[in-house]
């Protein structure tokens, strides 16, 4: 499975995280994106997005982002079950109005504007937030959940069993503006590179 590698932060340069023949995608510079999407900014990463691979590995940046899973799934020409690892449902309706994609509602949205998003279907999309893991495992910017890597992995071959893979995305993290130090950063390429592994296995 190939690699798409999404920097809307700093994160992954203060990981120095860079899996090997991965495409990546540069969109620092843009405004409007942190927790909430503006229109302006949304236009932007669909058009960035659409010539990248969609059934891939996608490393989406930080929980703050997390609402470009919606994005994604967009693409997406036949049905396909929405599977979430988080810690948090991401169900929120946005104070905004229903059309805000947001880190906390991007759940909600996708449910209400997808319509091939459906609970029978035989393709799975895979959500992960690292903050679904113990601070063993993962060190991010929203509070925690107490999973271990291992019970992850166990959950992610359960949902699998029987389906096709349509894709993947993973965010999470903290970046340095956001204190993150060293040992953060070498907790949280241990888990990505066993992500990594895991899903080039597959």
């Amino acid at each position: 499975m190939k690699s798409v590698l999404v920097h809307m932060s700093s994160l992954f340069f203060d990981e120095n995280w860079s899996p090997e023949g991965a495409v990546s995608v540069d969109l620092r510079h843009l405004e409007g994106t942190t927790c909430y999407c503006d229109a302006t900014a949304e236009d932007i990463i669909v058009r960035a997005f659409n010539p990248l691979p969609l059934n891939a590995l996608h490393w989406i940046d930080g929980g703050d982002f997390h609402y470009l899973s919606d994005i994604w799934m967009r693409r997406l020409e036949t049905p396909v079950k929405l599977v979430l690892f988080d810690n948090h449902p991401d169900d929120q309706e946005p104070v905004f109005g229903n059309e805000i994609l947001s880190c906390g509602g991007w759940v909600a949205h996708s449910r209400r504007f997808n319509p091939i998003l459906r609970d029978d279907a035989e393709n799975v999309w895979l959500s992960i937030d690292l903050d679904y893991l113990s601070r063993d495992y993962a060190r991010t910017n929203w509070n925690q959940g107490d999973a271990t890597l291992q019970q992850l992995l166990d959950n992610i071959s359960d949902a699998l069993d029987g389906k096709r893979l349509a894709g993947v995305d993973i965010c999470g993290g903290i970046t340095s503006a956001q204190g993150g130090c060293a040992e953060d950063y070498a907790i949280n390429l241990r888990t990505r590179t066993a992500l990594q592994e895991f899903f080039r296995s597959i």
